[in-house]
């Protein structure tokens, strides 16, 4: 058929039976009547359908920036899981937790070994001698020494001496059947009368505890650091697995709305294919995320276990949180920190007991420059004597001697005292340049964290504005000014600035984590 057209009306002309057919003007009249009644109403569905989309659109999404504010809002199924309770668990329960505790322990055993220098040492000897039926001599000598921390040991002992040959300066009269009781010290005059090697053993061991302590601190911490930038990650990979789960409905629903349009011939083929690939790429966004959040589920994990050293499992009814009260630290505060950061940290700790260490070396090798000058003083069957007579008489009936000797050109004892002042010089150095990068640490830390806080609210920011832009232009949709694709840019930029302000609040946690393990605080400042 072909439709023609002259000045005076309509022609129907049939090309198989050539009839010419006049129209009245009136009833070209209806005929256009009934036209621009059908294009109003297609201009009336196709306005409907875009508001309908419009409006479907800003009630997701609406609900999805609601969403948004309260996304940390969990579940009733999910428990909070915060960074206390994980603190708790590696504390009680971690192996490397309890090994530290060892270190205690083993503090404890090194001051008992070095005590047991000190401990009273019983001693006997007895030697005898028979040839040619003859008794040449016989000798038995028993004694208890005392050693103690002052500069003096006292001794006590009996011996029985007799013989044919006997040494005549073992000879004991037969008064007391060849007894003889004594009671002395032995006193350094030169060598040793300010230190010794068990009173350093003693001073070292003590010193060994205080460095232990400061080494369970430093384990600690950097176990609890390491455990907060693995909780931390949990908790931005589960809030953005939230994040992206619910874009996918929405990209869900806008494709299927689509879909329903171009089946009654209102959109075109290409925005179907435009609605599906966004969905698919938040689908694929989603898939990620949730890898990301078992992955560091599992990490998280490798952190936990029970009272019986048995690995736990972070099972998914648990979720991170985070406080929401905000961090403040003013320049006084971090003043106050690194003050006590030149006190506690266990770096700076080790390291003072190391130089006091060296300075109780120092001391005992400048303690070798002196001759060995020994004093033994004993006294001799007193107060027991033929008479029972208990008083004690110092200038009877004692032995005396003296023990003197030194290196003649004391080299060996120079070069110890040298090199224990040398090794006391590059502690110093170490110290100083340890507790500066410290402080400078601690400086750039708190910079960074500042910085991110700044950064945090200026993001949180740019969301409010993103989304109204996406209002904007779904106002502009509804006006017929707009289109999906200008859409979906819109989306595409608030779900990157959202996921950017996940991660920032992470960022900021792991650096205030950070600042406090720089400090040495014990438990990253949670005591």
């Amino acid at each position: 058929m072909n439709f023609g057209a002259s000045s005076m009306g309509f022609r129907l002309v049939c090309t198989k039976n050539p009839v010419t057919r006049t129209i009245s003007p009136t009833q070209q009249i209806l005929i256009k009547v009934k036209v621009s009644s059908k294009q109003l109403l297609l201009g009336i569905m196709n306005r409907y359908r875009l508001v309908v989309l419009t409006l479907m659109l800003s009630v997701h999404w609406g609900a999805a920036q609601n969403q948004v504010e309260d996304l940390f809002a969990l579940p009733d199924s999910v428990r909070p899981f915060t960074i206390e309770n994980f603190y708790q668990l590696i504390l009680q329960n971690h192996p490397v937790a309890r090994q530290t505790a060892l270190l205690t322990e083993v503090a404890k055993q090194e001051i008992r070994m070095a005590r047991g220098n000190f401990d009273p040492k019983i001693e006997a000897e007895l030697v005898t001698k028979n040839f040619d039926d003859k008794e040449y001599y016989s000798i038995l000598n028993g004694s208890i020494k005392f050693p103690t921390v002052l500069p003096f040991d006292p001794v006590i002992g009996a011996e029985r001496n007799r013989g044919d040959f006997l040494n005549p300066e073992r000879y004991i009269s037969n008064a007391f059947n060849y007894q003889q009781f004594y009671a002395g010290i032995s006193l350094p005059l030169g060598r040793g009368l300010i230190t010794d090697e068990r009173r350093v053993a003693l001073r070292q061991a003590d010193l060994f505890r205080e460095m232990t302590e400061a080494e369970q601190v430093k384990l600690i911490n950097k176990l609890l650091l390491e455990a907060a930038k693995e909780y931390w990650q949990w908790y931005n990979a589960y809030y953005n697995y939230r994040l992206l789960n619910r874009s996918v409905v929405i990209a869900e629903e806008i494709f299927r709305r689509v879909k329903v349009n171009y089946e009654f011939g209102e959109a075109a083929q290409i925005d179907t294919v435009q609605a599906k690939i966004t969905w698919q790429q938040r689908i694929i966004e989603q898939q990620e995320a949730f890898l990301d959040y078992q992955n560091t589920g599992i990490r998280v994990s490798t952190f936990l276990w029970d009272s019986l050293s048995n690995p736990l499992s972070l099972d998914l009814q648990w979720a991170p949180v985070r406080q929401p009260e905000p961090w403040m630290m003013t320049v006084g505060g971090l003043q106050e920190l690194a003050n006590k950061a030149k006190i506690n940290h266990p770096d700076l700790q080790k390291l003072d007991v190391k130089l006091r260490q060296l300075e109780v070396d120092r001391r005992l090798a400048a303690e070798y420059l002196k001759p060995k000058l020994n004093l033994n003083y004993y006294l001799l069957n007193q107060p027991l004597n033929p008479e029972w007579n208990s008083s004690l008489q110092l200038n009877e009936d004692y032995k005396l001697g003296v023990d003197f000797s030194i290196p003649i050109f004391l080299r060996k004892e120079r070069s110890k005292l040298a090199q224990t002042k040398l090794k006391i010089t590059d502690t110093q150095y170490e110290l100083s340049l340890t507790e500066r990068e410290i402080i400078n640490d601690l400086n750039s830390t708190y910079n960074q964290l500042v910085n991110i806080q700044s950064i945090v609210n200026q993001q949180r920011d740019m969301i409010a504005n993103y989304e109204q832009l996406l209002n904007a232009e779904l106002l502009n949709l509804q006006q017929g000014e707009s289109d999906l694709f200008k859409i979906n840019v819109q989306q595409e930029k608030l779900i990157q600035s959202q996921t950017k302000w996940l991660k920032l609040l992470t960022d900021f946690e792991k650096q205030k984590a950070y600042l406090y393990w720089a400090a040495g605080t014990r438990q990253l400042g949670r005591e």
